[in-house]
């Protein structure tokens, strides 16, 4: 591995991030904010940190290979998610560890919080807190591929360490155009969730940060008491629409774009997704007029919201803490399937869910017809053994690592189930669980151990672990030819 490319690219990385930080600089200056400073130290220190790494680095080949990608994508979130607290920390807001934990939950699109009191806030910090749910919910990576100039023909190994599901799907042959789509669709899907916020009556600031939080699937609210504080099933209605389409694969909607309409209907993922939405939909809202004596429509307004919520966002709209037992477990379970693969959302990914179903099935199945030979599709395509492999291994790996936070959470001394959920919740990138951390709780009366293991859990959720676990490996780093 060429220390000396990966050393280049970083610095690259954190020169951008220090010009980013000029967005919510400038609107502290607008409000005449002391905040200012400390994104005034931010970006000097993200400029320093580029330069340095940009000077000891070094661009000798077009090529990058399988590692440099990994170890630039690792090491660019972990540089960008530390550099992200120091808003939070120069500013006084909150403590070391609180400022990384924040930046991590945000960039990771998580949304679990630290903070008690966000009206306390300057409008800067909290437009920075949603800032970074945007820039990490596309993805870093991404993002620096579509804006910045492309350097050498191997950033494909940065996209695919980035990216979630299964296999990354390519909508374009050239990476730097598919990018580019992408970031195009993100921004129109912002643009249009920040007017139609304006219509139903927030103001600027409401509705951009609200708009990062959505179409990013974070959850981050300008509220202590989340989207509970509009209290207006209108504006829920347009949140559960933009959180639903978020958590769509982003490249299906420039093959409808192209191909019609039709493509939609024609992708399994996409079916499953609407299947587990509508179906958890339909049950939770019968629970919630049995055991809650809701009526119907407070019912379906609260059971929609929460489930597109549970499964991609992680934005509350009323104290499912409290809901029966039978809709607790079916948001538990909706944590861990998560959005489509491409889409801004976190947990196993539907695509992933499908493939262990069908091959479930086929499994079985062949257990009555020894010599049937039975193939998994996805969209009418065979999936090779390789990635159904792949789908197996992460699912084990996925789980393992749940029930080891879990584990360790429950050493700190929290209850076996708030234990699990806070570990789903974070691994799936959700946000919100139950009990100590439940939909009108936040992290902050965690201890420091249990926030320290949970800025793993995020990171490993987000970047599907993988991409992490590898760079832990000593011969990860040796200089070896090849991949």
């Amino acid at each position: 591995m060429d220390l000396r490319l990966v050393s280049y690219f970083l610095g690259k990385i954190s020169f951008a991030f220090g010009f980013v930080l000029l967005i919510p600089s400038g609107i502290a200056f607008l409000h005449n904010e002391t905040s200012i400073s400390a994104f005034f130290i931010s970006m000097a220190a993200c400029w320093i940190l580029g330069g340095i790494l940009y000077r000891t680095g070094k661009l000798e080949t077009e090529q990058l290979s399988v590692r440099e990608g990994i170890a630039i994508t690792g090491c660019g979130w972990i540089i960008v998610t530390l550099l992200g607290m120091l808003p939070f920390v120069a500013g006084g807001y909150l403590g070391p560890l609180d400022s990384v934990f924040e930046s991590i939950s945000g960039f990771t699109g998580t949304g679990a919080t630290v903070i008690d009191h966000l009206e306390n806030l300057p409008q800067s910090i909290l437009f920075w807190r949603t800032m970074t749910h945007w820039l990490g919910g596309l993805g870093i990576i991404v993002i620096f591929l579509a804006i910045l100039p492309q350097s050498g023909h191997g950033t494909v190994h940065m996209y695919n360490a980035e990216m979630n599901g299964p296999a990354p799907e390519r909508v374009l042959p050239r990476l730097r155009e598919m990018a580019w789509v992408l970031f195009l669709i993100y921004c129109g899907f912002t643009l249009m969730a920040t007017v139609v916020y304006l219509l139903l009556g927030m103001d600027f600031m409401e509705a951009i940060n609200h708009s990062f939080s959505t179409i990013a699937t974070g959850g981050f609210s300008t509220y202590d008491n989340n989207a509970i504080h509009f209290n207006n099933p209108v504006i829920e209605g347009w949140m559960t629409f933009f959180m639903i389409i978020s958590g769509v694969n982003f490249g299906l909607y420039y093959r409808a774009y192209k191909d019609g309409i039709r493509v939609f209907w024609k992708n399994s993922e996409f079916k499953g997704y609407v299947t587990v939405l509508l179906t958890a939909t339909a049950l939770i809202t019968l629970n919630l007029m049995s055991g809650m004596d809701y009526d119907l429509g407070k019912s379906l307004r609260y059971a929609s919201f929460q489930t597109a919520s549970i499964a991609t966002t992680g934005f509350v709209s009323d104290d499912f803490d409290i809901w029966p037992s039978f809709s607790k477990y079916l948001l538990l379970l909706l944590m861990i399937c998560g959005g489509c693969s491409g889409s801004t959302a976190g947990g196993l990914k539907i695509s992933r869910l499908v493939m262990l179903l069908k091959l479930s099935y086929a499994t079985v199945w062949q257990q009555f017809h020894p010599q049937m030979v039975s193939s998994i599709k996805m969209n009418g395509v065979e999936v090779n053994e390789t990635t159904t492999n792949r789908v197996c291994l992460f699912f084990f790996i996925y789980m393992m690592f749940i029930v080891f936070w879990a584990l360790l959470l429950t050493a700190d001394g929290i209850s076996m189930f708030d234990a699990i959920g806070i570990s789903i919740s974070t691994m799936g990138s959700v946000g919100p669980g139950f009990g100590i951390v439940g939909a009108t709780c936040t992290y902050s009366g965690l201890s420091d151990f249990s926030k320290s293991i949970l800025c793993f859990s995020m990171l490993l959720g987000r970047l599907e672990m993988f991409t992490l676990l590898v760079m832990l490996s000593p011969g990860f780093w040796k200089n070896k030819k090849g991949w």
